[in-house]
């Protein structure tokens, strides 16, 4: 039976060499080139330090996701295609890719019935060629990336497990490697195969392994840790450094910065890396309560003080007795609350709602606000002489937008935390996803990130990737971006476009010939009026009139004579 590939053009405008910024792409995934000899370097030291049948699962579980990966460009790439054609886009990705020629001798594939049969042959494996090198000629088959790959591959397809296994390999001294695919249970020994694609492999068990070690230093050394707080930049280490400073005094302290920042993981860190770590740590948002409850709240009630109060209760003064109190949207406080406040913070005692008795209070007090509490004093929304008392030990935590190297470790403590929470199996975050997260503004902060995160987890395939489409599932154009030079996202040419710049390309005009034509075909289309021909162009009037003026004459025959007249009275 003979097969015939489809044109590959659009497999190839995929891979793009970016040398000014060090980047291969595939699509929107990164690639490398890597010698067949740095392969065939660790293919020898696997085997070495785990044994043959350990490096098969690595090296089998490595070409699986490589083959998966590319299941996803053949769904996008080809999408009107038929079935047939657009399963050939892994071999033609194979060759692209410069694993072996790949020759269908056979295959059949019925998605509906997950019916699938398929035999290939392929020419010059670089893993047979890297294997022989190192071991010569000898008796067992030995592509197992490559295999990986094909299984990977049509078990995307398919969405069941497809084994592929080799009858003939150029390791072994065949002319040519040869491969054999069906699903799994098709195989009489199928079962026994199944170990380099599931979960008992060893680097599952590692990954696992490393997991436990994680949460048992998480637990071991929440001090160090700081509450959760993540974050090397230049912004975020100087508000962490004033935390530390002050976490072992008794000073209050005053936290500032925009919704979202997570001036409550600060408390909480400040709380865990202070002298009262083992007493309560409180929090209360001024701007949830009511304002005829706020006294209340803070300072208790007695029993029989107002309709209602029918038992006596402690504030949140009292729970936090030795311990830390944080106020967060202190800003909120009503002007008689604030009083009352001031009063505790000079005497260090309470006295609740309906009561005659003071209460002596032991309390660290920690505000947050996200407003300017000056403006505020000027606004006559707030005391000035709480604002010098709670104004001790400011703290202003930076926005996200500030912090972007933070982005990517963030996300990914994150990730993991929403993978345990939702029992969800996700890999990591895909190359544009991770750009896009860098690229957005973060209005919200870090509290956005974490909506994000979290959105993410639920929309991604098991044990697939957080592809950007999952972070934002309301802008769909984000599905039609890739990456730019300097790695940010940028649109994808559309097929119009390439062919408008091959026809350029292939027209022989000197570039400065192309510009003087799209200038005067606008200027002619706005009948000689330079405001509307440069709206045409996407720029501004005297710009237009710049270039203009300023270009090469096109030669005798040119009709831009009377266009710089027209400029040279601007």
């Amino acid at each position: 039976m003979h097969f015939k590939y489809p044109p590959n053009e659009d497999l190839r405008r995929l891979l793009r060499f970016e040398p000014d910024s060090g980047a291969i792409w595939l699509g929107d995934r990164r690639m490398v080139l890597m010698h067949t000899m740095a392969m065939s370097a660790l293919r020898q030291d696997l085997i070495t330090s785990v044994g043959a049948e350990h490096a098969r699962r690595i090296l089998t579980r490595m070409g699986y996701a490589a083959g998966m990966c590319d299941a996803e460009y053949a769904r996008k790439t080809r999408p009107d295609m038929t079935l047939n054609e657009c399963f050939l886009v892994g071999p033609q990705l194979f060759m692209l890719e410069g694993a072996a020629h790949v020759t269908p001798v056979k295959f059949t594939l019925d998605i509906e019935n997950g019916d699938f049969y398929g035999e290939f042959n392929w020419d010059h494996s670089w893993e047979a060629y890297a294997h022989q090198q190192k071991y010569g000629v000898g008796t067992d088959p030995a592509c197992w990336t490559l295999l990986g790959y094909a299984s990977g591959y049509t078990s995307a397809f398919m969405g069941k497990l497809i084994l592929f296994k080799e009858t003939l390999c150029a390791a072994c001294g065949a002319e040519h490697c040869q491969i054999i695919g069906r699903p799994i249970e098709e195989w009489p020994d199928g079962e026994a195969h199944r170990v380099y694609f599931n979960d008992d492999s060893l680097m599952e068990k590692m990954e696992t392994l490393q997991l436990q070690v994680d949460a048992l230093k998480s637990k071991m050394e929440p001090a160090n840790l700081g509450g959760q707080l993540i974050g090397h930049s230049k912004a975020f280490r100087k508000a962490y450094t004033l935390m530390q400073k002050v976490a072992q005094t008794q000073a209050t302290v005053l936290l500032t910065g925009e919704t979202g920042v997570g001036k409550e993981r600060f408390a909480r860190a400040l709380h865990e890396l202070s002298s009262r770590a083992d007493k309560p740590f409180v929090a209360v948002n001024c701007a949830a309560l009511p304002a005829e409850l706020v006294e209340a709240e803070l300072f208790g009630v007695e029993k029989g003080a107002y309709t209602g109060a029918h038992t006596q209760r402690m504030g949140r003064f009292e729970r936090a007795d030795g311990g830390t109190l944080l106020l967060d949207e202190v800003g909120e406080l009503p002007l008689a609350a604030q009083a009352k406040l001031l009063r505790v913070l000079q005497e260090g005692e309470i006295e609740r709602v309906g009561g005659e008795a003071t209460r002596k209070v032991n309390v660290r007090l920690v505000a947050a606000t996200n407003v300017d509490l000056q403006q505020a004093v000027l606004a006559g929304r707030f005391r000035a002489d709480l604002l010098y008392r709670l104004n001790v030990y400011p703290i202003c935590i930076p926005p996200l937008r500030e912090r972007k190297s933070d982005i990517e470790p963030l996300a990914q403590n994150m990730l993991l935390r929403f993978c345990a929470l939702h029992s969800k199996r996700v890999s990591g975050f895909e190359e544009r996803a991770l750009q896009a997260l860098k690229q957005h503004s973060w209005p919200g902060n870090v509290r956005e990130l974490e909506n994000l995160v979290e959105r993410g987890v639920i929309l991604a395939s098991q044990s697939g990737l957080v592809e950007v489409e999952n972070l934002f599932p309301n802008q769909p154009d984000a599905v039609q971006t890739s990456l730019d030079a300097h790695g940010h996202l940028a649109k994808l040419p559309s097929a119009h476009d390439t062919d408008l710049c091959a026809r350029i390309l292939d027209s022989g005009k000197a570039l400065e010939d192309i510009d003087a034509l799209v200038l005067d075909l606008a200027v002619g289309r706005a009948r000689g009026n330079l405001s509307e021909a440069a709206r045409l162009l996407g720029m501004t009037r005297p710009q237009l009139a710049y270039r203009l003026k300023h270009r090469q004459p096109r030669g005798p025959t040119s009709d831009a004579t009377d266009l710089r007249s027209e400029t040279a009275t601007l």
